[in-house]
């Protein structure tokens, strides 16, 4: 049993390592620019074989990312509704937490607001049909019933209130805005809740 962990364990390891360059070199160089020839050199390997080892293709990588992404989301906006109790707190916190991945982990929102997904993962569900995504919506539901948010389709809330978010945090992704995120939270956060908060 002790073998089987220490063979695992390595494995585990190597294709973390693979999935980090990969998710750097995708945000950096866009997904179809980037080669297995380029994550291998990225992690060390000599060549490509090494990878095989863990993934069949590219489009794999790809595929687990997108799945760790918005599983991490998932929990993550699980612990915000249990630690906030109305949905507009739950929505700052939502907030706060794409502008820190923004400044802290740039790769993975560059992979989520910058790269057209659809485009080489057209099997996997739009980001707003994935689950994490589905709970925002419940959060503005529950806003729009407790009076904090207008009466309005709740996808439209959604749009309107994260087109802003989301457009900000492009900007600093793409340098068009050349300040940390944070340094735009504060504003950013006023406007788009402006856009839905009920007066």
């Amino acid at each position: 049993m002790d073998q089987e962990i220490e063979i695992i364990q390595p494995r585990a390891e190597t294709q973390d390592e693979i999935l980090v360059a990969a998710l750097k070199l995708f945000a950096t160089k866009g997904y179809f620019a980037t080669s297995l020839v380029d994550i291998a050199a990225a992690t060390g390997m000599k060549n490509t074989s090494a990878i095989y080892h863990h993934f069949k293709n590219k489009h794999m990588m790809a595929a687990q990312l997108y799945t760790n992404i918005f599983d991490s989301f998932n929990i993550s906006f699980d612990d915000i509704r249990r630690r906030n109790e109305k949905p507009s707190e739950q929505l700052r916190s939502i907030v706060d937490l794409f502008f820190k991945l923004t400044d802290d982990a740039p790769d993975v929102m560059q992979f989520l607001l910058v790269l057209k997904l659809n485009e080489f993962l057209p099997e996997e569900k739009p980001v707003m049909g994935t689950a994490a995504f589905v709970k925002i919506i419940t959060i503005i539901q529950e806003g729009i019933k407790a009076g904090e948010i207008r009466d309005i389709d709740p996808q439209l809330v959604n749009g309107y209130f994260f087109g802003i978010i989301n457009n900000t945090l492009r900007l600093v992704l793409t340098g068009a805005l050349d300040k940390k995120a944070d340094t735009y939270l504060s504003q950013t956060w006023l406007t788009a809740w402006n856009a839905i908060a009920k007066k």
